[in-house]
């Protein structure tokens, strides 16, 4: 256990979040859409969206346990700001794509890790969120252009845009009600 978060804990931060970014889809569309068709190509979002990414396994890498491995982690401590500047020298092709499916693959852990060795059936509902992130997550890594497709897809009518992001807050508001409620 890296995280030693509850059940409950990532609930209510999984709930809060899906609710957070799917309402601005759903109240402002035009916005949101102009904004969503601009972002696998922002340098800014890229850089913000890595850093975070740097941030994060920096802080995994120095303390998480590596057991006999962990020699490694002063050399990887030390390649890591190395390979954050090189990724923003020789990366500019969908770097903030690339970044947020760094973070989500990020993010699946402490969701799993909650969920493990918990029996309730509702406990699925997180964790097919979180094998959802990692497979988002390796698909915008390995070929970061289908996010752009896929913000297309789904910006293509109103309808669509709309269902996408009801979809995903009331994937929010079902978790944050079993946060509340069961876990």
């Amino acid at each position: 256990m890296i995280y030693h978060l509850s059940l409950q804990t990532v609930g209510w931060i999984t709930g809060i979040f899906l609710i957070l970014i799917s309402l601005p889809g759903i109240l402002k569309p035009g916005l949101v859409q102009d904004w969503a068709k601009r972002l696998p190509r922002s340098r800014v979002a890229g850089i913000a969206l890595l850093s975070v990414g740097l941030a994060w396994s920096f802080w995994l890498l120095a303390s998480m346990e590596m057991g006999e491995f962990s020699w490694f982690r002063k050399p990887l401590l030390i390649l890591l700001p190395i390979a954050y500047v090189l990724t923003l020298r020789f990366v500019d092709e969908f770097l903030a794509v690339r970044a947020l499916g760094i973070l989500c693959l990020f993010a699946a852990e402490p969701l799993l890790d909650a969920a493990f060795f918990r029996y309730e059936t509702s406990r699925l509902i997180i964790t097919v969120l979180a094998y959802l992130l990692v497979i988002a997550g390796m698909i915008w890594v390995t070929m970061p252009y289908l996010l752009r497709d896929q913000i297309d897809w789904g910006s293509r009518n109103n309808t669509r845009w709309r269902f996408v992001h009801g979809a995903a807050l009331l994937y929010g508001i079902v978790v944050l009600a079993l946060a509340i409620t069961l876990y």
